[in-house]
């Protein structure tokens, strides 16, 4: 089940407005061009904000998120009726020959156990043409964000359209390595409701990671530096290396 972050109907308009710094937008939409990228799937698309930029640049489109209130806000978007929005996970994913496949926003990370990351992987695989790319980037374990988000207290307030101010609270719940759990409490001012949402993330290391890759019929061809979080991420960039039929 997706997090309330994504699914409440009354968090998910207010998303944009606090994830309003997406820089590593363009460094996806640089990597579409240069890998040469006409289809592109867009896995754990949210709110649609890469799938409506990368469609806006010509390319043609499929958003797939679990998380119907998110896809109602991203098809509501200018430009969102160019894309093709799917409600589910990556396993509701027909084979699309697509050439490539990105998750964003450290949605790699949600996938709590090694048998959803694989299942997620294998699904990625199949919708993908032979030879096709998947990019995704994940937080460096090492760099251990936790501790940031730990003394990160202060509220944060946006004015979210038609919504009025909204104070959002972030605290830290627990660090059980490689798993750290989080809640997010946001206050809507102009009714005094409160609405939380928990979350739990994976912290792979790269090792692990390129592992999973390998098992699931990639091979890596590199692992990059986010340009907008250089020494906080990796970005993986793999390809489909053989049939789902011989794993």
């Amino acid at each position: 089940m997706p997090d309330a972050i994504f699914a409440d109907p009354r968090l998910a308009p207010v998303y944009d407005a606090f994830d309003s710094d997406r820089d590593d937008l363009a460094a996806y939409l640089a990597l579409a061009r240069e890998l040469g990228a006409r289809r592109v799937l867009d896995v754990g698309c949210g709110t649609g904000s890469l799938a409506v930029l990368l469609a806006r640049h010509g390319h043609a489109v499929v958003g797939v998120d679990p998380a119907e209130a998110s896809l109602d806000v991203a098809r509501a978007k200018d430009g969102a009726g160019a894309v093709r929005w799917i409600h589910g996970d990556a396993t509701a994913v027909p084979a699309l020959d697509a050439d490539l496949a990105t998750m964003t926003g450290n949605v790699a990370q949600v996938f709590l156990t090694d048998a959803d990351w694989g299942l997620t992987l294998r699904s990625i695989h199949a919708a993908l043409r032979p030879q096709g790319h998947l990019v995704f980037e994940t937080r460096r374990p090492d760099r251990r964000a936790w501790e940031q988000w730990a003394t990160d207290t202060a509220p944060v307030v946006r004015s979210v359209p038609g919504v009025g101010r909204v104070e959002r609270r972030l605290r830290v719940t627990a660090i059980d390595l490689p798993f750290v759990s989080f809640r997010y409490t946001y206050r809507f001012l102009r009714d005094g409701a409160v609405v939380t949402s928990d979350s739990t993330l994976r912290f792979r290391d790269r090792d692990e990671v390129e592992s999973s890759l390998t098992a699931a019929g990639y091979r890596v061809l590199d692992v990059r530096e986010a340009p907008d979080r250089p020494g906080r991420e990796f970005v993986f960039v793999a390809q489909r290396r053989r049939p789902v039929a011989d794993y």
